[in-house]
């Protein structure tokens, strides 16, 4: 277990009036704020104003979560009480404070349930690999869900010591991401991560998402000073990455801002995309006002502005497909949220007749 960090302020982990509003809000005087460093199991490694310490989800909390995506997640600001004379002067969670932004999927087995993978977050570093990683639709299915959580995405196309056409990657991604700043970096030739550093600013946070073997780590390492997260080379054979990190964990950068490192996706389902999807795809949400019928799904209709613009070039037909891709699979969700819905009122309706037919059989009833 890791020795108790030096204190931090607040502001420096990023607290401000609003969510001190929030936690007075619950007016209760003996809870204090802290944020969440580390998730284990059943543990979490918190900050608050005093330093780290272990803290555990109130009973209270943990019955009234209606779901995982309630409970605390790493960035996420606490109220907490602690109890002088527990172990460590462990701390109790008794509420989340209301999230500001963050960056969420589907959580892997239930389509019902959403996983918070880091919570108010300002900025979002999606890092692709140039060494063979990088892959465009899968950095617009992260765009979608970072639209989807109110956070704002860069593009870091690391690696380019092992890249001869830095240029052409650069371009490809900017293709499919108007607007937003792709930077391109090299922790071996220390290339590009002033640009980076430029995010972290003291009170703002900054998370890096991405696959394995990407080197999240080693740019984190890079931006720390310090070689504080592990990290392991690709496999050879193949060029896939291999886990270094194994949980989430916020970090203190000296110079200011705080980092939140993640371990590598192997897959992104998106959870709720609804208009994120149209905003990350706005090119072809302005053709759509151009179509003839307003329910347009840009397959087979007559009059389609969209399927024009394919045919003529102006719109690349693989950037169509993957639009269509992450607008079936959020159909698909929807309707596989409807059917437990309704399974559920079943239930919940069939338990109250027995109930009411079992009080109607009793003496006096």
């Amino acid at each position: 277990m890791k020795t108790a960090a030096a204190p931090i302020s607040l502001d420096q982990l990023g607290w401000d009036p609003t969510f001190a509003g929030s936690l007075e809000a619950l007016d209760q005087p003996d809870l204090v704020p802290a944020r969440v460093v580390i998730e284990h199991n059943h543990l979490y490694r918190i900050h608050a104003a005093d330093g780290e310490r272990l803290a555990e989800v109130s009973g209270c909390l943990r019955h009234a979560a209606t779901g995982p995506d309630t409970l605390p997640a790493v960035g996420d600001w606490v109220a907490v009480r602690v109890t002088p004379n527990a172990p460590n002067e462990q701390a109790a969670i008794r509420a989340v404070l209301p999230r500001r932004s963050c960056f969420s999927r589907k959580a892997a087995g239930d389509p019902t349930a959403r996983q918070v993978v880091a919570a108010n977050i300002d900025t979002v570093f999606l890092v692709s690999g140039l060494d063979g990683d990088l892959n465009t639709k899968r950095v617009e299915r992260y765009l979608v869900a970072a639209a989807e959580g109110g956070v704002v995405p860069v593009i870091v196309l690391n690696k380019t010591d092992c890249c001869d056409a830095v240029d052409d990657a650069v371009a490809s991604v900017q293709a499919i991401a108007p607007g937003v700043l792709v930077h391109a970096t090299s922790c071996v030739e220390r290339r590009g991560l002033d640009a980076l550093a430029s995010d972290l600013t003291p009170g703002r946070t900054v998370a890096l998402l991405g696959s394995s073997g990407v080197g999240k780590s080693t740019i984190i390492n890079c931006l720390l000073g310090a070689d504080r997260q592990a990290t392991r080379s690709v496999r050879e054979r193949d060029r896939r990455g291999r886990h270094a990190t194994v949980h989430r964990e916020l970090l203190v950068r000296q110079e200011g801002g705080v980092i939140i490192d993640t371990p590598g996706m192997r897959e992104l389902r998106l959870w709720d995309p609804g208009q994120a999807l149209d905003s990350t795809f706005d090119d072809i949400d302005t053709l759509t006002q151009q179509c003839r019928y307003r329910d347009c799904r840009h397959r087979v209709e007559p009059g389609c502005a969209v399927q024009l613009a394919v045919a003529e070039g102006r719109l690349p037909n693989e950037r169509l497909d993957n639009f269509h891709k992450l607008r079936n699979e959020q159909e698909a969700l929807e309707r596989r949220r409807d059917q437990l819905a309704q399974l559920t009122e079943s239930r919940r309706t069939k338990a109250i007749h027995r109930t009411k037919r079992a009080t109607r059989k009793l003496p006096n009833g």
